[in-house]
Formats: C-alpha cells, structure tokens, sequence
C-alpha cells in the first residue's frame, strides 16, 4: 500500500506527458495553450496592394513607376534591384534597367551599344 501512492502519482504524470506529446504533434489544444503559427500568405494575383503604395507615395517631381521613387527626371529613377542589374540613360529621358550579364564587367554595356546600332 505505501508504494501504491508513488506508483499511481507516476503513472498519472507519464499519462499527462503522453497526451501533452500528441497535442503538439498533432495539434491539439491542450492546457498549455500554444498557438500554431500560421504559413505566410502569397500575395494576390492583383495589383491592388502596388496602386495603393502607388496612390499612398507623395512626390513634387516624377515619382517612378516601377520603384516609386521621387526623382527630378525620368532617367534618373533608380533600378528595382541594383546589385543585379546595370542602369542605362537612353535618348529623350528615358532609362532601361536590363541584368548583369557575361563573366566581364560592361557586358551588358555592350550589348545595349551593339543594340543601339542594330547589331542584336
């Protein structure tokens, strides 16, 4: 009888931590109260969230389309991703924003030249 008493405490303790082990497994709610972490939404498939930052973004000069950013011209808006893509000022304020391309620094260069002349 004086072993009873550890023996049933034990064994009701292995019981809780069994059940404790297979809400977190799967799911459950037990007494702990964890919350599951949500998968992070994909964005939609509209540009609804691009025309309100467009329409939120304030600028007194030209306000880039593609990054809105607030330049004085046209030519001077900045590329989306900098370190993967080279800026070129093209005629009539215009500018193009193409990948950085060959194993040689001014690949890209080239190839908007060999463009330009009609070559490409």
């Amino acid at each position: 009888m004086r072993f009873l008493a550890p023996l049933l405490l034990l064994a009701a303790t292995s019981v809780s931590a069994q059940f404790g082990f297979f809400d977190q497994m799967f799911g459950g709610n037990g007494q702990q109260g964890h919350q599951q972490q949500r998968a992070p939404q994909n964005v939609p498939s509209d540009s609804a969230a691009y025309r309100s930052n467009y329409e939120r973004s304030h600028c007194d000069n030209y306000l880039c389309p593609d990054t809105l950013a607030c330049v004085h011209f046209p030519h001077h808006c900045p590329c989306a991703w900098p370190a993967h893509e080279d800026k070129f000022e093209m005629g009539e304020g215009q500018r193009v924003c193409i990948s950085k391309g060959g194993f040689k620094a001014g690949e890209a260069a080239r190839k908007i030249e060999l463009a330009r002349k009609g070559l490409l």
